[in-house]
């Protein structure tokens, strides 16, 4: 019995895997079609992303909801974005063009330097589509974009790794590049999703959000939020401020285990011994056990 439901269980994650893989197949012809005019490449990149979002999301979603994305995505600067980006590519064409024609020192280095300089502007081209949303606006994407391709070398050499299935596919036939778009914008999105913040893992110097009230283990600078469920308790490390309940901030070096015991007269806590609590009001007043 416990082999048969293995079995199954097997055989209903492969046919989720397959009809995720079938999906972006799927997808890819539709943003071929869309961006046959080439400068709508962008606006078919971020609808093609939304509708993968959406789909693995459990969201209803097809062919109407990718339009809509498609002309809003233009709306929002996609004209302006896919005509830059062509123009760029040819630039560096016409680049490697002249280096071919006139052999000069450095030319090599020259023409090396255009190939990353346009995988570069691919790769932010294409984490900005996948950041797209409706109503927003493409130059508010296009420079985090481009700092988090560079900033992520491991998932920008992911998306690199798309577009060398795309020029694969091509190479073996042509109409193959289609669906072959459908990959590379789901290898995009797990590379955003890979370098996303994850939950309760703050870095210095950042907040964690009302969701997550309780982060342990933070780096230097991060400062612990409060719900109305209680105090953060959390292991803090130099330079976060611990917040109360009742609004007043905790002072002074408390050892572990040490909790504030607060009245309306003294709001303030210094040093007790694990366990111990002040008698009285005053800041004076000794501690008992």
């Amino acid at each position: 019995m416990s082999r048969e439901r293995s079995g199954e269980r097997s055989r209903e994650r492969f046919r989720a895997r397959f009809a995720v893989f079938a999906e972006c197949l799927l997808v890819g012809v539709w943003i071929g079609v869309a961006a046959l005019p080439l400068v709508t490449l962008p606006a078919a990149l971020a609808a093609g992303a939304g509708h993968l979002r959406r789909w693995t999301g459990d969201h209803e979603t097809g062919l109407r909801s990718f339009a809509a994305d498609l002309r809003g995505a233009l709306r929002g600067g996609g004209w302006a974005v896919g005509t830059g980006y062509l123009t760029a590519l040819a630039v560096v064409g016409a680049d490697l063009a002249l280096v071919r024609a006139l052999p000069v020192p450095g030319g090599r280095a020259a023409g090396s330097l255009a190939v990353l300089g346009a995988l570069w502007l691919t790769v932010s081209l294409l984490r900005a589509a996948t950041a797209w949303r409706p109503g927003r606006r493409w130059r508010d994407l296009l420079g985090p974009a481009a700092r988090r391709a560079l900033r992520d070398p491991a998932g920008s050499l992911l998306v690199v790794c798309g577009l060398v299935v795309i020029a694969a596919s091509a190479w073996f036939s042509t109409p193959l590049a289609l669906p072959a778009l459908g990959v590379l914008v789901a290898a995009t999105l797990a590379t955003e999703r890979r370098a996303a913040v994850v939950v309760g893992d703050h870095p210095a110097g950042t907040l964690p959000t009302a969701a997550d009230p309780v982060v342990a283990d933070r780096s230097a600078g991060a400062l612990p939020t409060l719900t109305s469920g209680g105090p953060v308790v959390a292991d803090r490390s130099a330079g976060a401020l611990p917040t109360l309940t009742s609004g007043a901030p905790v002072v002074g070096d408390r050892p572990p285990g040490a909790l504030p015991t607060p009245t309306s007269a003294d709001p303030v806590v210094g040093n007790c011994s694990a366990g111990a609590e002040r008698v009285g009001t005053t800041d004076g007043a000794p501690c008992r056990a």
